[in-house]
C-alpha cells in the first residue's frame, strides 16, 4: 500500500470510492466539477489523502487546514470523507489517511483536528474512537442548505 496525497489523474478513483460514503450516483460530468477538483488541488490548506494498491485507491480522507484568530492564531484540521472501499475495510486504510492528517496538522501547529460522522454503527463510531477523536467532548449542530 501506498499512502500519498491526491493528483490530477485521480478524480474518477475517488468519484467510484465516494459511491461507497453516501453518494447515491456519480456527480454529472462538467465545467463546475472540474472547477471544485481544480481548486481543491489547488488550495494549500486542502490536503486529499489517499490510500493506493496496484493502482486503485482503497480508502481516503480530506483535510483542511482552516486559519484561526483565536487559540494563538493557531490554526485547525477539519477532515471529512472519511471512506473505505468494503473490500478493503480492516486493513488499516482508514486509520492511515487520519494518521496523515494528524500528521499534516501537528506540522501546521493545528491545536485540535476535528471530525464529524453521520454514522450511526458502533462499529464506525468505535473506528474513529480507537483513531484518538473524542464523541464527547464537543455538540455538533448541522444546518443543511
Amino acid at each position: 500500500m501506498t499512502l500519498r496525497e491526491a493528483a490530477v489523474g485521480d478524480l474518477d478513483s475517488l468519484l467510484h470510492l465516494y459511491l461507497h460514503l453516501h453518494e447515491t450516483a456519480l456527480p454529472p460530468e462538467g465545467e463546475g466539477l472540474r472547477a471544485a477538483w481544480r481548486q481543491l488541488l489547488d488550495d494549500p490548506g486542502c490536503h486529499l489523502i489517499a490510500v493506493e494498491e496496484e493502482g486503485c485507491i482503497l480508502a481516503s480522507c480530506t483535510c483542511y487546514l482552516l486559519p484561526n484568530l483565536t487559540r494563538g492564531a493557531r490554526p485547525f484540521a477539519l477532515v471529512e470523507n472519511v471512506v473505505t472501499h468494503p473490500a478493503h475495510r480492516r486493513r488499516d486504510c482508514a486509520t492511515a489517511c487520519l494518521r496523515r492528517a494528524e500528521e499534516i496538522a501537528r506540522r501546521a501547529g493545528c491545536y485540535k483536528i476535528m471530525l464529524m460522522s453521520g454514522a450511526r454503527d458502533e462499529g464506525t463510531l468505535s473506528f474513529y474512537r480507537e483513531a484518538g477523536f473524542d464523541s464527547g467532548e464537543k455538540t455538533a449542530f448541522i444546518r443543511r442548505l
